[in-house]
């Protein structure tokens, strides 16, 4: 079972509507963490611009905002 990370942020609409996507499929929330890209200057420089971005941890594989639930759906299989 892969582990997810939601790279978003505070006040972010955008966030708003991928993890409304994600409630749409069956990831498992042990699965997810998410992580506000302010908490870390790095997180901020790597993700602060291009949020929401969802990570696999394992395959080393990111989707970036603008996704679709069926995009979503097959990065999280």
């Amino acid at each position: 079972m892969s582990k997810f990370i939601l790279y978003s942020g505070q006040h972010c609409c955008l966030c708003d509507d991928a993890k409304s996507l994600l409630a749409q499929t069956s990831i498992d929330v042990s699965q997810l963490v998410e992580i506000d890209v302010k908490s870390d200057p790095k997180i901020f420089h790597l993700y602060g611009a291009r949020i929401p971005v969802l990570v696999n941890i394992d395959m080393q594989q990111e989707l970036a905002w603008p996704f679709e639930l069926q995009q979503l759906i097959e990065f999280l299989s």
